[in-house]
């Protein structure tokens, strides 16, 4: 039996549209890893071979916003059976060094592994319409929500000031905030636990939050 070709597209205002990715944005898409993530490690930057398997093994889950014909913003995503009770993992192991192959496809809830919006796009809440369409897709395939790791941008600058975890206790409570995790939880996400050396990131001091936001909840 011959599957349906998943499709999502909205015109998203200002002559910008969220869709689905297509092969002929592998490309673009590699190019912006590279501005979107400067500093992380060469090794886990997603490439164009990876995207196109990506579109191979979970069309649905995988999102761009366009300009035109130019690729502005993008998120990767797959499913997964996530075990709350033993949440420690890393980034590099979980894209399975860019191939997506962990991707469950009865997994029910929708990872996202990354999102980014090029420099000159940021500031038009583009990050919160993609968070928003993954949420319309974790919800037309039945899942329990979204969660992800945010990467605890902030913490880079003071890391030789206080530990990760007083960076992190630091924002619960609302006494600091993240560019990333606190735009996260803003939008609704909620903050499950720490995770060190996530990946290998400076900016970041390799420290991830886990976050999550469940299918009940707007964005």
């Amino acid at each position: 039996m011959e599957t349906k070709k998943y499709f999502y597209r909205k015109d998203i205002g200002n002559g910008l549209v969220v869709q689905s990715m297509q092969p002929e944005d592998a490309g673009q898409l590699e190019a912006l890893q590279r501005i979107v993530f400067p500093t992380l490690a060469d090794d886990e930057l997603i490439r164009a071979e990876h995207y196109l398997r990506h579109l191979e093994l979970f069309p649905e889950g995988q999102l761009v916003i366009k300009d035109g014909d130019k690729v502005v913003a993008m998120t990767t995503t797959m499913r997964s059976k996530f075990d709350f009770d033993h949440y420690h993992h890393t980034f590099k192991e979980t894209i399975a060094g860019g191939w997506l192959t962990n991707h469950d496809p009865e997994g029910d809830w929708l990872y996202g592994l990354d999102i980014g919006v090029h420099p000159d796009y940021r500031g038009r809440g583009l990050a919160r319409i993609l968070y928003r369409a993954r949420h319309e897709i974790a919800r037309q395939l039945g899942l329990k929500g979204q969660i992800t790791v945010g990467m605890m941008n902030g913490y880079g600058a003071v890391s030789d000031q206080m530990s990760g975890e007083q960076f992190y206790q630091e924002l619960l409570a609302g006494k600091r905030t993240d560019p990333t995790v606190s735009a996260q939880m803003k939008i609704g996400f909620e903050p499950i636990a720490l995770i060190p050396d996530y990946l290998n990131d400076p900016a970041c001091g390799n420290y991830g939050v886990l976050i999550k936001i469940d299918i009940d909840k707007t964005i």
